[in-house]
C-alpha cells in the first residue's frame, strides 16, 4: 500500500532581496516521497477536489500566464511541492493576505523540492504551508478538509501577528519607493531605510511625533486652551469633578452638552446632546471610566469629519454620519444593530485587516442613548420606527475634495499648534465646503497615531496616497533610505 506524505524538512526565511525574489520570501525544502509518481493527473478526481474547495484558484494564471492557468496544470498534471506552493498562497489570500510570489523548484534528491511563497509573516507563511500540506493531502486521500476553520485559523494568526493596516500600508508605498523595511518587533515598530539615513514609523507616528506632542494630544483641555490661544475655533467648556459639579457646568456652558473623557480615544465614554440634568449625572461615570478625568463642553451641531493632516498638508478628510437602525416589530435593537449594520462586509474586517466602518457595539454610551429615546437593548421597536444607536465614531464618507481650503488650514494649524507631523484632527461642522468660523462649527480634538483605514478604503472610492505621503514627508523625492556601498 502506498504512504502518501509531504514531509516539510525545513524552513528558511528570506527578508530582504533574494534569489527568488526583491520582496521577503519564505523557502521550505519538502519531500514528497512515493507522491513523486503520482502527478495530479494520476489522481482521480484530485484536481476536481481542488477546485472545489478552492473555486479562487482560477485566478492563478501560473506559466500560462493566464486565468486558469494553474486549473489547466492540474488537469494535465503537475506534483505536489507545486501545488502547495499555490494552496498556500491560496490560503494566505482568504485570511486576507493576498497576492504574491511563488515558484516549486526540483532538487538534486529525488522527490525534494524547495517550495518558495512570499514571506507575510513568520508564524502566518509557516503555518498557512503547514495548513496547504494537509489540504493537499486530503485531495490525494479523497478526505474532508475543513477549509473554514483552516482560514479561521489563519486569520486569528495574522490579526495577532501581522502589521495593522496603518502601518502595513505605510510599509508597502516605502518599498514601491525602493525604501527597505525592517519590523522590529512583534507589533507595528519598523524601520524605514538604513543606518544613518533610516526613520522610524509606530502605526501612524514617525521618529519626529514627540512625546510632548503626544501627550498634549491626550490632555483634551490642554489641547484647547492651546488652540483657543492661537485663534482657533474649539467649543468652551471645563473639566468636571463629580457628576453635580458636570451639571454645574453644563448650566454655565449653555445645553445641550457633550461630557467625556479628557484623556480618552476612539470615542469611548463620549456622551453627545445631553440636555437634562438626569442625561449629564448619567453620563459622568461613563466618561469617568474611560480616562483620568471628565471635560463638559458645548454641543456643537452639524456632522463630525475626521481631517488627516501630514507633514503640514492636508492628506484626506472623511465625514462621519451617526448610525441608525428601523425597526421592523420583529427584532430587538441589538438584534437589528447585527443585521442592519454589522453585517455590512465593510464593517469589522476580516483577519489583519480593517474595515473602514466601524462595528457597532452597545456600550454605556449607547445605553444612554437609546434611554433618551425610550428604549433598551433588547427593545423591539415597531415596524419603520428609525432608532439611533451610535452618534459618533461611524466615520466613513470621504469628503477630501470638498474641504474649504480656510478649514484645512485650520486643521493644519491645530496639527501644528499641539506639535504633530502627523495627526487626525476632528471636527464639527454643518458643511465641509464653507469655512468654520462662517457657520459655528469648531475642532474637537487633536489625535497623534490616527488610524489610517478610512482613508485607505473610502467606500466606493479609490484608496487615498495617505501613505505615500507619509513617505513622501519621511523621505525626499530622491531619497531611498539606503547607504551606497
Amino acid at each position: 500500500m502506498m504512504k502518501r506524505d509531504i514531509e516539510i524538512l525545513s524552513v528558511t526565511y528570506l527578508r530582504g532581496p533574494n534569489m527568488w525574489s526583491y520582496l521577503p520570501a519564505m523557502e521550505a525544502l519538502i519531500d514528497i516521497g512515493e507522491l513523486e509518481d503520482w502527478p495530479s493527473d494520476k489522481v482521480p478526481g484530485l484536481p476536481e477536489r481542488l477546485e472545489s474547495w478552492l473555486p479562487t484558484l482560477i485566478e492563478h494564471r501560473c506559466s500560462y500566464d493566464e486565468r486558469g492557468g494553474f486549473l489547466k496544470r492540474l488537469r494535465e498534471g503537475t506534483w505536489p511541492g507545486h501545488i502547495m506552493e499555490h494552496v498556500t498562497l491560496e490560503l494566505q489570500s482568504l485570511a486576507g493576505l493576498p497576492g504574491g510570489f511563488g515558484r516549486a523548484r526540483g532538487v538534486d534528491v529525488r522527490g525534494r523540492y524547495k517550495v518558495i511563497v512570499t514571506l507575510w509573516e513568520d508564524t502566518v507563511t509557516l503555518r498557512a504551508m503547514q495548513l496547504a500540506r494537509e489540504l493537499v493531502l486530503a485531495a490525494y486521500d479523497d478526505r474532508s478538509f475543513d477549509l473554514h476553520a483552516a482560514v479561521d485559523e489563519l486569520r486569528d494568526i495574522a490579526d495577532s501577528n501581522c502589521l495593522g493596516p496603518s502601518t502595513a500600508g505605510i510599509v508597502k508605498a516605502a518599498e514601491l519607493r525602493g525604501v527597505p523595511a525592517i519590523r522590529l518587533n512583534d507589533g507595528n515598530l519598523v524601520q524605514l531605510g538604513y543606518g544613518r539615513n533610516q526613520r522610524r514609523i509606530w502605526t501612524a507616528e514617525t521618529d519626529r511625533t514627540s512625546a510632548i506632542a503626544e501627550g498634549i494630544s491626550r490632555d483634551k483641555q490642554l489641547t484647547k486652551t492651546l488652540l483657543a490661544a492661537c485663534g482657533v475655533a474649539v467649543p468652551p467648556g471645563r473639566m468636571a469633578s463629580s457628576a453635580d459639579d458636570a451639571w454645574a457646568a453644563a448650566e454655565d456652558i449653555g445645553v445641550p452638552v457633550v461630557v467625556k473623557p479628557y484623556d480618552g480615544n476612539h470615542g469611548r465614554g463620549v456622551c453627545l446632546n445631553l440636555g437634562t440634568r438626569e442625561q449629564v449625572l448619567a453620563a459622568y461615570p461613563v466618561a469617568a471610566a474611560e480616562g483620568s478625568g471628565v471635560i463638559v463642553e458645548k454641543y456643537m451641531t452639524g456632522n463630525e469629519h475626521r481631517l488627516l493632516v501630514v507633514g503640514g498638508r492636508l492628506a484626506a478628510a472623511a465625514r462621519g454620519l451617526p448610525a441608525w437602525v428601523t425597526g421592523d416589530g420583529q427584532q430587538t435593537i441589538r438584534e437589528l444593530i447585527d443585521s442592519q449594520l454589522n453585517s455590512d462586509p465593510l464593517r469589522g474586517g476580516t483577519g489583519w485587516s480593517d474595515a473602514p466602518l466601524n462595528r457597532v457595539g452597545i456600550d454605556s454610551a449607547t445605553r444612554l442613548d437609546l434611554a433618551s429615546q425610550g428604549f433598551e437593548p433588547d427593545s423591539v421597536p415597531g415596524d419603520g420606527v428609525r432608532v439611533l444607536v451610535q452618534r459618533n465614531g461611524n466615520v466613513c464618507f470621504d469628503c477630501t475634495a470638498l474641504v474649504h481650503p480656510d478649514t484645512a488650514r485650520q486643521a493644519v494649524l491645530a496639527a501644528r499648534v499641539v506639535g504633530l507631523d502627523i495627526a487626525g484632527v476632528d471636527l464639527v461642522a454643518n458643511d465641509i465646503a464653507q469655512p468654520l468660523a462662517e457657520q459655528g462649527g469648531a475642532i474637537v480634538e487633536v489625535n497623534a497615531g490616527p488610524g489610517l483605514s478610512t482613508h485607505l478604503r473610502p467606500p466606493g472610492l479609490p484608496p487615498k496616497p495617505v501613505p505615500e505621503m507619509i513617505i513622501e514627508h519621511l523621505f525626499g523625492a530622491a531619497d531611498d533610505g539606503r547607504i551606497p556601498v
